[in-house]
């Protein structure tokens, strides 16, 4: 489903809308990746969600090819007949030569084309190919490797079909086929050694190596121009793998990656230099209503309460209200995506909480997929007895009601005293009776198959954080993907995250992230890194993210993450959701600004300029393109918020000011929320636009600011009058 976002933010006007260069009437285009119409990782959202931009600029000639997987077809594809004439001969040509081949229209947003492959119906054919792969390229494949067999299956097939089209064309076509990691990558070298009429894209949106090299607890950027790269590989049985994708990336036309941190990262392990760099976006859909995404928020924020209500009966001795939701999810890599970082961080965190007295709990969830087997008992039971208290309370309401109705009847004011009788206080006490617990609260909701070598439940053992009462910092881990039909937690994920008041990324090897972007599309603040690709775009598109709620943790010299000053940093920048109510819907209204800035509608272009790049390298005669260097004066940046003071020094409050009498005093209040979206739409500088033909980039300056952020929570004084102590004190307390 779309990601929304509410019109109660006005689109910011300085990204205008590229004009069409091309013409694409005898173009066509295959977008070729293994996650079409088959979810495996993050590859299948780019494709999903840009599908409908790319299906409107490209319309009836634009088809997605991926792998068959019955599964997956019966519930999201619709199989009919080619409505393109020269693919219809094709696909019949290859199912009447030994393939099964289908077409049909993938079932999300555009209902794009797509052609789906059965590998595993030619797998007779694998040694033959791998034998042709050996005397072509000089790269083995090793028989127990099945994803890699799977690369080469698809990888022959997909330039079968590619030059098959190409032979039944009455007239040449112009086609470009955009391959999407090294699964698909056999096929643009096969296509290049071929010398078929394709021009050709290959995007990494991670390089192997680079992801194996740092689950290795490797000091990654420091040494990037220092690796062996064979011999790392080879160390890690990952060579013919390393050496499908070095391949890919050195014969396409046009090499593309998802960030600059991953560009820098591909120039060293690859050996070849991005042409472009595509970021990875979102649809963003905007609402009728005003402030609706902050009436959500409240929504999904009741609901993940009344999980809480149940997770912790028995131990509920801490205030809802002012309780605060973090999370961080992602694919299950614990040094990768910085979930060992933000468990030191929370550590220290609860240590300064409970040293200072604090009134506020502090609530972090892990979603990560983890292998299980079921539920965890206690973790079902809270629910249930939740639900038992919940009819209880109905029960006696009901039986309540009912007297002070026969009283008012008779014109008599009740006796409060006699309104309960004794049933209804054996009914209370039965239930709270079944409330008590003897043991903690469950750190875990499932029952997990690796229970004693689990990265997370090892470190919590390890920091002592057991959900006991004493604890200001409560820790769940949710092995599993979020769901609305689990009978635990019955939320889809974009529904969590919009309850959350905070999503935690410290990642150290993130090639772009999907997480922080989402929870910026939600109007909820996130940390993140300049070691994520999200945080290196964030960096550069905004004078200071922190003011619009994306707080990103600088590793100036590409260091290891430093666990303590991460801890710090959390703490000194990521601490205004301790502030007022009314300084956090502020701040999501910043931060949902952003939205336009992630759209496909705005990040789409930079793929259209990777298309053109190709066909005007692969078909010079017709297509023109002219590559500028962009001057060091391009680009913008999104100006700070204008209600924000330019220091902290000019205002003892952070913006804007609070009246005592915060709900019912609005009209002192100096924010507006209108005004501000129109001070901005002033202050925008315009972006740098990739060149077309005959279009040079802007020439705008960019605005360059780095401002902190006000903050005025009395535990953020404590805090600073506290660190000093902490440090001296906190090795002792975690030894």
């Amino acid at each position: 489903m779309p990601l929304a976002r509410s019109l109660s933010v006005t689109s910011l006007s300085g990204l205008e809308d590229w004009d069409e260069e091309f013409d694409l009437e005898n173009a066509v285009l295959f977008e070729i990746a293994w996650e079409v119409a088959n979810k495996v990782g993050g590859i299948y959202t780019v494709i999903q969600t840009k599908a409908r931009l790319t299906a409107e600029e490209w319309g009836e000639n634009y088809f997605l090819v991926g792998p068959y997987v019955e599964s997956n077809v019966r519930t999201q594809v619709e199989l009919i007949e080619p409505t393109n004439p020269e693919l219809k001969r094709t696909i019949d040509k290859m199912n009447s030569s030994g393939c099964k081949v289908y077409f049909g229209r993938w079932l999300i947003e555009g209902s794009p084309y797509v052609v789906l492959i059965d590998v595993a119906f030619t797998a007779w054919s694998l040694d033959r190919w791998k034998s042709e792969l050996w005397d072509l390229c000089d790269i083995g494949v090793p028989w127990f490797d099945r994803e890699a067999n799977d690369a080469v299956l698809f990888g022959f097939l997909t330039a079968w079909l590619l030059g098959e089209y190409a032979a039944q064309s009455e007239e040449p076509p112009h086609v470009v086929a955009h391959f999407h990691e090294w699964l698909a990558g056999l096929g643009l070298v096969l296509c290049r050694h071929r010398q078929l009429p394709v021009a050709t894209i290959f995007t990494t949106h991670a390089t192997l190596l680079g992801r194996y090299l740092c689950a290795g607890n490797v000091d990654f950027y420091n040494n990037l121009a220092e690796f062996n790269l064979d011999k790392e590989a080879g160390d890690r049985q990952i060579y013919h793998r390393y050496c499908l994708e070095r391949a890919a990336a050195h014969c396409a036309h046009v090499f593309t990656t998802v960030s600059q941190i991953t560009a820098i990262e591909a120039e060293h392990l690859l050996k070849r230099k991005p042409d472009i760099v595509t970021p990875n976006g979102l649809n963003v859909k905007k609402f009728s209503a005003v402030h609706e995404f902050q009436n959500l928020h409240a929504q999904s924020k009741n609901r993940i309460q009344e999980f809480i209500r149940g997770h912790f009966y028995g131990h509920l001795d801490f205030n809802l209200d002012k309780c605060l939701f973090l999370f961080i999810a992602g694919r299950y890599e614990f040094s990768n995506k910085g979930a060992d970082i933000f468990l030191e961080a929370l550590a220290r965190l609860n240590y300064l909480l409970r040293v200072n007295h604090s009134d506020v709990t502090v609530i972090a969830f892990f979603i990560m997929p983890a292998r299980t087997n079921n539920f965890n008992v206690e973790t079902l039971k809270g629910q249930a007895v939740r639900k038992q208290l919940w009819d209880t309370a109905h029960t006696v309401k009901e039986r309540f009601g009912k007297k002070l109705y026969e009283s008012l009847l008779v014109g008599q004011l009740p006796d409060v005293s006699k309104m309960l009788d004794k049933e209804d206080f054996t009914i209370m006490k039965r239930a709270i009776f079944a409330t008590q617990r003897q043991c903690q609260p469950p750190i875990c909701t499932h029952n997990m198959l690796e229970d004693s070598s689990d990265p997370i439940l090892n470190c919590v053992r390890r920091i002592g954080l057991f959900n006991s009462s004493a604890d200001r910092v409560k820790i769940i881990f949710h092995p599993e993907f979020l769901s609305s039909t689990s009978p635990l937690l019955p939320m889809d994920y974009e529904e969590f995250v919009r309850g959350c008041h905070l999503g935690v990324f410290p990642s150290y090897y993130e090639p772009w992230g999907y997480t922080p972007a989402e929870c910026t599309v939600m109007g909820i603040p996130s940390v993140s890194t300049n070691l994520s690709g999200f945080g290196c775009f964030m960096e550069e598109h905004i004078a200071d993210p922190s003011a619009y709620g994306t707080f990103l943790y600088i590793c100036y010299t590409f260091n290891c993450l430093n666990m303590q000053h991460f801890t710090s940093y959390l703490l000194s920048t990521g601490i205004y959701i301790l502030d007022r109510r009314r300084q956090r819907i502020i701040q999501r209204n910043r931060t949902e600004r952003l939205s336009d800035l992630l759209d496909w509608r705005y990040l789409g272009r930079y793929y259209t300029a990777a298309r053109h790049m190709a066909l005007a390298k692969a078909f010079p005669d017709t297509y023109i393109y002219e590559p500028q260097e962009p001057t060091s004066t391009t680009g913008f940046r999104y100006p700070r918020p204008a209600s924000v003071p330019p220091s902290p020094a000019l205002s003892r409050h952070s913006s804007p000011h609070h009246s005592e009498a915060e709900d019912n005093d609005d009209e002192d209040e100096r924010y507006d929320e209108d005004l501000e979206a129109e001070k901005d739409r002033v202050n925008i500088r315009q972006p740098y636009t990739p060149p077309l033909k005959n279009k040079s980039p802007g020439n705008s300056n960019g605005i360059t600011m780095s401002s902190q952020p006000v903050l005025t929570s009395e535990f953020l004084k404590i805090f600073q009058f506290n660190m000093f102590r902490y440090s001296l004190l906190h090795q002792q307390c975690y030894q």
